[in-house]
This record gives structure tokens, C-alpha cells and sequence, in this order.
């Protein structure tokens, strides 16, 4: 009947219009969160940072240990003790840089036409830490008016110990010095102290002075 007929158009017309608002209000919803992410700032992963250090200016004062054949300068940041080793020998001691966590072990022996065997413990020692170590760089020392001779060893990377030296008048006198820090070894980390530190190593090889 066309009652129905009417009825049954209007009914079309209802579900037509209430599909077409649902699509609209979804398309809506989409542009909507769409607006949102692309507002919002990427955020980029950043570098690991580390805590700044404030060093102290390099200041040294003349140490020379009782009953000991030589003397040299130490920072007055820094504390000289006695090694307590079980194993030490006669003038064995260490520098404690106690603010950096850094330790400077130095280790004397007299020199019995055995300096050749001396030289090569030192080097083996330093080899063993080049696992960790990208690379290793030597350097000699030569002080003819004082007599003092030397090698210095430098490694890169994450090497337990990135310092190690000897130093010898290359007839009676034989020191050797190793650092280490009390730390997880990482170059990026200790790098500022590092380098703070091998300024005050190389003070002190260039003032050891044999008694």
C-alpha cells in the first residue's frame, strides 16, 4: 500500500543518514588522534652523559721517602701510603688520588745485572692488559743530567690499568709504576680524570731524582 511504501522509504532514509553520521564522527576520530601524534615532538634517543668534575689546579710538593733512594714530586691533592701487600719489598708505596677513586702503585727494586729481565716484566705486565685495550702507545723518557731513563705505557680503551712506566738509572736504581682505578673500566667515564691524572704522572717521572 502506498502507506507503506512511505513508511518503509522513511525507515531507508533513517539507517542511510545514521551510517553516513557514524562515518563521519570515525573519519572525525581519525583526523583527530592523527592531529595529536603528528603535534607531538619526536624524541630523539640522546648520548649518555656523566657527571662533570671540577679538578683542582696541579700543585706538587717534594716527596722523598725515609730509607728510600729517590725522591720525587706528588700532587698535594693526593696522599702517599705504604703498599700492605703481603708480597711488598722495601720502599713499596702507593699514591691515592682518594677523590678520583685512582691509585698509583709504585714498586722499587735494586738493580743485579738484571735489568734486561726487569724491562721485560714490566712490558709482559702491560701486554696482559691489552684484551681490553684498543691500542698501546710507548713512549721513552731520557733525562741524561739526572739519569733517569724510562718507558711509558699508555693504553686505550677499557684497560684495568691505562697507565704503566718504569724508570732507571740502568745500573743500580729500578722503579715501576702502574694506575688503576676502583671502578668499572670505561674510557668515556674516567676519560677527564685520566687525563688529570697522567699530568700528574708526568711529573712525577720527570722529578724522580736517585739518591
Amino acid at each position: 500500500s502506498p502507506s507503506y511504501k512511505a513508511s518503509k522509504s522513511s525507515s531507508s532514509k533513517k539507517q542511510r543518514l545514521m551510517r553516513n553520521s557514524l562515518l563521519v564522527f570515525f573519519l572525525l576520530s581519525l583526523l583527530f588522534v592523527t592531529g595529536l601524534q603528528c603535534g607531538e615532538s619526536i624524541q630523539a634517543p640522546k648520548p649518555r652523559g656523566y657527571f662533570r668534575i671540577d679538578f683542582p689546579e696541579h700543585a706538587y710538593s717534594n716527596f722523598q721517602p725515609t730509607d728510600c733512594p729517590f725522591s720525587f714530586d706528588v700532587p698535594t691533592y693526593a696522599t702517599v701510603v705504604n703498599d700492605t701487600d703481603k708480597l711488598k719489598e722495601k720502599c713499596w708505596m702507593n699514591i691515592e688520588f682518594g677523590g678520583y677513586k685512582g691509585t698509583v702503585y709504585l714498586s722499587y727494586r735494586t738493580v743485579n745485572n738484571d735489568l734486561a729481565q726487569l724491562t721485560d716484566d714490566c712490558r709482559n705486565m702491560a701486554m696482559k692488559h691489552t684484551a681490553k685495550a684498543s691500542a698501546i702507545d710507548e713512549s721513552q723518557f731520557i733525562d741524561r743530567e739526572n739519569h733517569v731513563y724510562g718507558l711509558n705505557y699508555s693504553l686505550k680503551g677499557n684497560a684495568a690499568s691505562p697507565v704503566q712506566f718504569w724508570l732507571t738509572d740502568s745500573t743500580n736504581h729500578f722503579l715501576r709504576g702502574s694506575l688503576y682505578f676502583y671502578a668499572v673500566p670505561n674510557a668515556d667515564s674516567i676519560a677527564p680524570v685520566l687525563d688529570f691524572v697522567k699530568e700528574d704522572i708526568r711529573r712525577l717521572i720527570e722529578s724522580v731524582r736517585w739518591k
